[in-house]
């Protein structure tokens, strides 16, 4: 099955702050927030920040970098064949760069695809019902992509 992927993250090149994975059949989402160990860049402070909790409380989830690591493999577990699809490069390379818990370590996950969509003229900040929330924005590019290809 397809998950739809946001992050949101500290600036350009900064630590990964939440993610979401919205799937295509819209079962259950998952979003985590992984608490930041610098103080966040001043856009990021007043656009993202406000709105990390943005969501239904049974869905908010705050854990360490490697706890989330752990939780993501978990909740992909049921699926033999998961494709994560994102529609910025940086999304899939903060998502990557999650699962491995130590320099030679990775989590127990048995496979994975990627599929990057490039989206011109569509923002999920701007179609999103919360921009700049990671859920609300894999949500806003799950519901674009169906869209598009039916």
């Amino acid at each position: 099955m397809r998950y739809f992927l946001d992050c949101e993250f500290n600036g350009f090149g900064g630590a990964l702050m939440s993610l979401a994975l919205a799937p295509e059949d819209g079962s259950e989402d998952y979003y985590v927030v992984i608490p930041l160990e610098e103080a966040p860049e001043p856009w990021v402070e007043r656009h993202v920040v406000p709105y990390l909790r943005s969501v239904p409380d049974m869905l908010f989830n705050q854990l360490d970098r490697v706890a989330a690591a752990h939780d993501i493999a978990r909740y992909l577990s049921t699926d033999p064949d998961p494709e994560i699809v994102a529609d910025w490069p940086e999304d899939i390379a903060l998502f990557c760069r999650l699962l491995l818990t130590a320099e030679t370590e990775i989590v127990d996950i048995s496979s994975l695809r990627f599929h990057f969509l490039r989206t011109p003229g569509f923002s999920t900040a701007r179609n999103s019902a919360v921009p700049h929330n990671a859920l609300h924005d894999a949500r806003s590019l799950r519901d674009h992509i169906i869209e598009i290809e039916q």
